[in-house]
């Protein structure tokens, strides 16, 4: 994620949940910065035995031929570039790929798919899915999500229905080829994706590096297994 201190210089970092999610599974994060060079970013990416993109930003809607809608929330350009580069080599490569709240949209979209780029006004009868920000409390328990019981996620989880967390504005729309649904929510909403083939790819809406520590330790599964498929 990129912000500003107090005197307006841009300040680049990965929020400690992810980080400590990701150690307590028994794996050693490596931050990618946001570089405008991506051969930097490649380098970075060839030590890596897997990538994990966070929560953020919106992704610009030119990246799946669509114009902005007027309820587009912040873009980061330079971070697009980086993350759909980083999705789509790690596909070539056949490299784990996990996404996390913008995380699953930026995979949608690196694959070929699309976003609704503002659920209140694109996608009818949704509920909100910004409750856990309006309640600042990001580590509670706020909706179900139903799970496709075939799924990676069902069997690593345990259950077919699992509660999570919500905090987005945006989701996927149109799936791209490579990637199934596995997750809705109760309005009908996407919540989880995996891939279709040999290459390990798991992508969740909500923010399990929230839940795993106290509101919902099964989360701690899909660190766990993700951080396993990097080891083989």
């Amino acid at each position: 994620m990129q912000s500003q201190d107090e005197r307006g210089s841009t300040l680049m970092g990965v929020r400690p949940a992810y980080l400590k999610a990701l150690e307590a599974a028994g794996s050693v994060p490596v931050p990618i910065p946001l570089s405008d060079d991506l051969e930097i970013v490649r380098s970075l990416y060839r030590l890596c035995d897997g990538i994990l993109l966070p929560g953020g930003d919106d992704v610009d809607p030119a990246h799946y031929h669509e114009e902005p809608h007027p309820d587009l929330g912040a873009v980061d350009p330079q971070r697009d570039v980086v993350e759909i580069a980083l999705a789509r080599w790690s596909r070539e490569d056949r490299k784990p790929l996990m996404g996390i709240c913008r995380g699953i949209q930026v995979i949608n979209v690196a694959f070929g798919g699309s976003l609704y780029q503002d659920l209140g006004a694109q996608y009818a009868n949704a509920f909100d899915h910004r409750l856990n920000i309006k309640l600042h409390q990001y580590d509670i328990l706020t909706h179900s999500i139903s799970l496709n019981p075939e799924s990676w996620l069902a069997r690593h989880l345990g259950v077919e229905e699992v509660m999570g967390n919500t905090m987005h504005h945006q989701a996927v729309k149109d799936v791209a080829p490579g990637l199934r649904v596995v997750g809705h929510a109760h309005d009908g909403v996407i919540e989880a994706v995996e891939g279709t083939g040999e290459q390990f790819v798991v992508a969740v809406q909500c923010h399990p590096e929230h839940l795993w520590a106290n509101a919902e330790p099964r989360w701690q599964q899909v660190f766990a297994g993700f951080v396993a498929a990097c080891r083989r």
